[in-house]
């Protein structure tokens, strides 16, 4: 056991370096930045705050933490080559990715894009410029690609136990307008987690000695390297109750995780099968998101109102529904023994009885539970319950595409929702008069 107390020394130091960097600072404050910006989004379309911002980057943080220590460890068998430019070249392109899409923060663009760009340089080998783009080119040449691509997908498999333990928490509701030009409720799903990962490395001096030996580097001595950063995914439904969305979007990342493992690991005994398992890391993440958003056009939408009753979107934490065990895509049937059919419905049936209400709430299988409890002063008006939109004139969210600059200024992308004209009946066209002779005159 000798070798325990050099490897407390390493890891001190190591701690040392993740305070001193600023980069895990950085993504803690971006978390913040996008939860706040969803703060603000719920705000503006509902009139009332669903999460708490410090709550979400709270989850975020822990999350990241226990993501970090898991892979941390495993990658104590694998070991990787890594520099101080490593970790710049990761962030720069990580950064330079979010200014074209927020969800491209993620590690497993920026490790693809590097491995993609180091492939290039490669094939160019001739090229040799000088100066700071020299630097540049040569730290992006002496990436240990196959280790940052094992590490991107160890670390999608942490993302997806963490997407299905915390996503329906830190899914927040919306309201767009759908395919057909009314407006629909649904969920967006913003998970994001800052990683503090202290990666094996060979030591340049002495360093401390293990027990074994790591799969990509051998070496008399070893040390830990800070590495910070950002692991994430953004997605959205329309079709689906969130922790149906969460389910499936869970099980897609782990195969995701398992072909990009399968990919790295030959890239380590085969170097020319790198950049294949780089396009891997960036095109099989945008698959899924490209067949999420497929998969939505060809579903009908979840949150509109039944021809009888009021289709729930959400439950405000710690309110009355919530505390009733509301859930979200069930339906509002009756109030106080009246037949809802909207809002204002809602509202005669509360005041029937300002002190006590019962209810009647079908459930996602269509099944009747009877609630009742009493109501207090300053309570929400709705009991806690945000309902699915109607056809009244309301805001609606823009699914663009948003960047990092966007996230900065929080930007939001809403606007109003005129109520549709066509809702009114439709003139019929006159009947046509058959004349004596048989024929039709229109």
């Amino acid at each position: 056991m000798e070798w325990v107390w050099p490897w407390l020394t390493t890891l001190g130091e190591a701690l040392l370096q993740l305070l001193i960097q600023p980069f895990y600072y950085i993504s803690i404050i971006l978390i913040a930045l996008m939860y706040h910006r969803q703060l603000l989004q719920e705000r503006k379309l509902f009139l009332v705050r669903m999460q708490s911002s410090i709550t979400q980057t709270i989850r975020a943080v822990l999350g990241g933490i226990i993501i970090g220590a898991v892979v941390s460890i495993a990658f104590l068998f694998l070991g990787a080559h890594l520099t101080l430019g490593s970790l710049i070249s990761i962030w720069i392109a990580a950064l330079v990715l979010a200014l074209i899409r927020i969800r491209y923060l993620c590690f497993a663009y920026a490790a693809g894009a590097l491995g993609i760009l180091q492939f290039a340089f490669n094939i160019a080998s001739g090229w040799q410029p000088s100066g700071i783009l020299g630097q540049a080119v040569e730290t992006v040449r002496a990436l240990d690609m196959p280790a940052l691509l094992v590490l991107a997908a160890l670390l999608h498999f942490g993302e997806a136990a963490f997407v299905r333990m915390q996503g329906v928490s830190m899914a927040s509701p919306f309201l767009i307008e759908g395919k057909r030009g009314k407006l629909v409720g649904g969920y967006q799903m913003q998970l994001f987690w800052a990683l503090p990962l202290f990666i094996l490395v060979p030591a340049t001096g002495a360093g401390a000695t293990l027990p074994w030996t790591p799969l990509f580097q051998a070496g008399q001595g070893y040390t830990l390297v800070a590495l910070p950063i950002l692991l994430g995914l953004s997605d959205n439904t329309q079709s689906m109750l969130p922790g149906r969305k969460i389910q499936l979007t869970a099980k897609r990342l782990l195969l995701y995780s398992v072909v990009l493992l399968v990919f790295s690991l030959l890239a380590v005994w085969w170097p020319s099968l790198t950049v294949v398992a780089a396009l891997v890391a960036f095109a099989g993440h945008e698959l899924l998101v490209w067949y999420s958003a497929r998969e939505e056009q060809h579903l009908s939408p979840a949150f509109v109102h039944p021809q009888h009753g009021l289709k729930v979107l959400s439950v405000i934490p710690n309110s009355p529904a919530a505390e009733l065990g509301i859930e979200a895509g069930e339906t509002l049937y009756k109030v106080n023994g009246m037949l809802v059919h909207s809002p204002e419905e809602l509202h005669r049936a509360l005041r029937m009885n300002s002190a006590f209400c019962k209810l009647e709430i079908r459930n996602h299988q269509g099944e009747s539970k009877f609630m009742q409890r009493a109501i207090y002063e300053g309570e929400h008006h709705q009991l806690g319950v945000v309902m699915a939109p109607d056809n009244h004139e309301a805001l609606a969210v823009q699914l663009r595409p948003v960047t990092l600059l966007q996230v900065l200024t929080l930007k939001l992308f809403t606007r109003r929702k005129e109520r549709r004209t066509d809702d009114a009946p439709l003139a019929l066209p006159p009947a046509p008069v058959v004349s004596d002779k048989g024929s039709v005159e229109m």
